[in-house]
């Protein structure tokens, strides 16, 4: 199938917290059921959902974002669906949510991504505070922006059938469709941490809660007439228009398991087509980098749940330094953490970390760190040079004991003020909170 005749919708929503991950989840569960072919995606930045989407799918998910990633690879990425029988997005935040200033060539917003792609956005609604003012606020939303198509409805959290009948009668007045009425169930409710739901790969009930969640969308979904509304890209994707992203190495040891799992796929397709291969290795089994890798990349996660683990992991330590020794070595959020001098958890204990990088971190006293920033490197990383500026975002609760190393990076958030956060080098070991997406247009 050509990436111009993949139909693709949306699932957003007018706020956070309605039930766009349940319901995108249960409908790629009951897809892939009925033998559909499904490319799903992410709208905006995040490791967690498309986690849960790649398991319901059973195909990579990956992030669609208008502020750090540059237009072509944006529509390179829409080419992934080339062999799908249908592209489904999930939104972030509310659907028209985004940064004041534009980045790329958008505010980040699930908006842009409608309107670059032209799939029709589904809005699922959580009606459990209002009947027929609900269609009041689809109704705001299809008029808000003109080349965003709302084509109808979920309505999430209905109390009872007397309830149900009433939010219909307003969408019924506004002759906007309603493709489905999902009835409060807490049983649904996905677990949840700090950063969002608990990993895909720690929930051991998910493959029935998957299940669950199938039954439900094809019991309170109109599945075909879902199917039937979606619709193919504006405008054929450039599939070979984008630079690929350039690896840190032609063998990369890359830290992979619960503690270090936020890597963006986009990423490591770019890696792996350019040639470069992936050696995984996991620091909670003690495992040390290969030493025959030319570069170890440390990905974010959570180490701050699984720091006494790692302080005793002498395998892994004592492989991480030697390592260092000789060859460059790469640090993102959780990564970088573990390559400084000691993590506090949240019972206030001190963890021994890595020692290659002399960052103290405390997640005693939390304080949350989020949005979009750029990054100028004042020296090279791993596959990156002096002077490169970088796309990406800050996410994470950790507050900043001392940091005494050179500073990696000048790094700015989406109003492009200048944050405190620099970024730590220290020889061959380079570390900071922000997490890469792609490189800036116009550097190297």
């Amino acid at each position: 199938m050509s990436a111009n005749s993949t139909p693709g919708l949306i699932i957003a929503a007018p706020a956070s917290g309605s039930g766009k991950t349940t319901l995108t989840l249960g409908l790629l569960a009951a897809l892939r059921r009925r033998g559909r072919a499904v490319q799903p995606y992410k709208c905006g930045p995040d490791y967690i959902d498309p986690a849960f989407h790649a398991i319901a799918a059973e195909r990579a998910s990956f992030n669609l974002d208008s502020w750090a990633l540059a237009r072509d690879r944006f529509d390179a990425l829409l080419t992934l669906a080339d062999d799908a029988d249908l592209a489904l997005a999930e939104g972030v935040m509310g659907l028209f949510d985004g940064v004041a200033l534009p980045g790329a060539w958008g505010n980040g917003s699930t908006a842009d991504v409608a309107a670059a792609t032209g799939w029709p956005v589904v809005l699922v609604l959580d009606v459990s505070g209002h009947a027929q003012s609900a269609a009041a606020v689809a109704l705001g939303f299809a008029r808000y922006r003109e080349n965003v198509d709302i084509a109808g409805v979920i309505l999430n959290k209905v109390a009872s059938d007397r309830h149900a009948a009433l939010v219909r009668d307003g969408f019924a007045r506004i002759d906007m469709k309603v493709f489905g009425v999902i009835k409060r169930d807490d049983a649904l409710t996905m677990p949840e941490r700090h950063l969002g739901l608990v990993q895909a790969q720690e929930d051991s009930a998910l493959t029935d809660r998957l299940a669950a969640l199938a039954n439900m969308v094809e019991r309170d979904v109109d599945l075909a007439a879902l199917e039937a509304i979606a619709r193919s890209a504006r405008e054929a994707p450039r599939k070979n228009d984008a630079a690929r992203i350039t690896p840190p190495g032609q063998r990369i040891a890359l830290a992979r398991d619960v503690a270090f799992s936020f890597v963006y796929p986009h990423l490591m397709e770019d890696w792996r087509a350019s040639g470069a291969e992936i050696m995984p290795f996991s620091p909670l089994a003690d495992q040390p980098p290969d030493p025959s890798c030319d570069v170890a990349w440390l990905p974010g996660g959570y180490p701050e749940l699984h720091a006494g683990a790692l302080a005793v992991a002498s395998r892994f330590a004592d492989g991480m330094r030697n390592f260092a020794r000789t060859k460059p070595v790469h640090g993102e959020c959780g990564g970088y953490m573990t390559l400084g001098a000691g993590l506090i958890d949240a019972a206030g204990q001190r963890h021994a970390m890595l020692g290659l990088l002399g960052l103290e971190t405390d997640f005693s006293m939390r304080h949350l760190h989020l949005g979009y920033r750029t990054a100028k490197l004042l020296a090279p990383i791993p596959g990156h040079a002096a002077g490169c500026a970088l796309r990406g975002h800050e996410f994470h609760y950790a507050r900043v004991v001392t940091q005494p190393d050179e500073p990696l990076a000048e790094i700015r958030d989406a109003s492009a003020a200048i944050t405190a956060e620099t970024g730590s080098r220290r020889g061959s070991v380079t570390g900071s909170f922000f997490h890469m997406v792609d490189v800036a247009e116009g550097t190297p």
